[in-house]
C-alpha cells in the first residue's frame, strides 16, 4: 500500500511540474480573497446562542434593513457582515448572559438580487452569489434578443433622490474597449437592455 502512495505522489509531482514549466499553473479559487459579504434585506440568517436554545432563531433581514433578536433587541443588518453582526449580538447580551456565545451564519442570499429588464432573452431578478458585473448579469439573462440596443444599456442604481444612471456601451466592451463600464453590480441595481 506504501508504495502506491509513493507513485501517486510522484505523478502529482511530475504534472505539477510540467504544469508550472508550461505556465499554466491554476490558482485555486478559494486561495482568491473576496470581500465580506455585506447583508441585504431579504437575507436569511440564523442565530444561535450555546447553551441558550430559546434564543436559537432563522431571521430575515427586513426592508427597513434590520431584524429582531430576543433579549438583543433591533439588530441593524443591512450593510454589515456577518462577523459584525455576531459581535453586536454577542455585546448586547453579555448584560443577561456574560459569557454568551454567539453564531450567526447565513442561511439565504435572497436580499443579493439585482434585476435585468428588456431586451433580453431572460428578464428577470437574479441571486447574485457573490457578485456579477454587467456582462455576467446579461449572460445569466441569457444574452441580448437580435432588437437589443446594445450600447443604450443602463444601469440604474439606488433609490429617490439618490438614484443614478450608468451607461454601459456593450459594443465596446465586447471589442475590449471601454472595460471600466463593466462594472460590478450592488444588490438592487436594474440592468436595463432598451
Amino acid at each position: 500500500m506504501k508504495q502506491w502512495g509513493t507513485v501517486v505522489h510522484r505523478v502529482v509531482a511530475v504534472v505539477g511540474a510540467a504544469w508550472l514549466v508550461a505556465g499554466v499553473w491554476v490558482v485555486p479559487a478559494h486561495s482568491q480573497q473576496l470581500p465580506d459579504y455585506t447583508l441585504s434585506p431579504g437575507d436569511q440568517l440564523e442565530i444561535s446562542v450555546w447553551k441558550e436554545p430559546d434564543l436559537t432563531k432563522t431571521v430575515v433581514v427586513r426592508p427597513d434593513g434590520k431584524f429582531s433578536v430576543p433579549l438583543a433587541g433591533e439588530i441593524i443588518a443591512v450593510g454589515r457582515t456577518i462577523s459584525q453582526i455576531q459581535a453586536d449580538i454577542t455585546g448586547r447580551l453579555m448584560k443577561y448572559i456574560p459569557e454568551a456565545v454567539v453564531t450567526a451564519s447565513l442561511v439565504l442570499m435572497e436580499g443579493n438580487r439585482i434585476y435585468v429588464i428588456g431586451q433580453v432573452n431572460k428578464p428577470g431578478a437574479y441571486v447574485m452569489n457573490p457578485r456579477f458585473n454587467v456582462l455576467q448579469a446579461l449572460s445569466v439573462a441569457e444574452g441580448l434578443t437580435p432588437f437589443a440596443g446594445a450600447n443604450d444599456i443602463i444601469i440604474l442604481r439606488g433609490s429617490g433622490p439618490k438614484q443614478r444612471v450608468i451607461q454601459f456601451r456593450y459594443g465596446e466592451v465586447i471589442k475590449g474597449r471601454g472595460l471600466e463600464q463593466n462594472i460590478p453590480l450592488e444588490a438592487g441595481d436594474v440592468v436595463i437592455v432598451p
